[in-house]
């Protein structure tokens, strides 16, 4: 499979970095498993990686955080 925004680079197995925004609420969730694009770093979730990722974004802005810095965590 070729990076769709790219069109060249291919996915490979990695990690990156998730940052999410809702209103005044800001998640950076580090080290999520991750497809990376060896050529421009476009990165694909999985499913449960997607869900997993999107759970914790949540929790942070039932608790009306501002800025919430996290480790991936499935």
């Amino acid at each position: 499979m070729n990076c769709a925004i790219c069109r060249t680079g291919r996915p490979q197995p990695g990690t990156t970095t998730v940052t999410l925004q809702r209103g005044q609420t800001l998640v950076v969730i580090q080290q999520v498993p991750a497809m990376v694009c060896d050529n421009c770093g476009e990165y694909y979730l999985d499913d449960e990686v997607a869900k997993s990722v999107y759970s914790q974004a949540e929790d942070a802005v039932r608790r009306r955080a501002v800025i919430e810095i996290l480790d991936y965590a499935a």
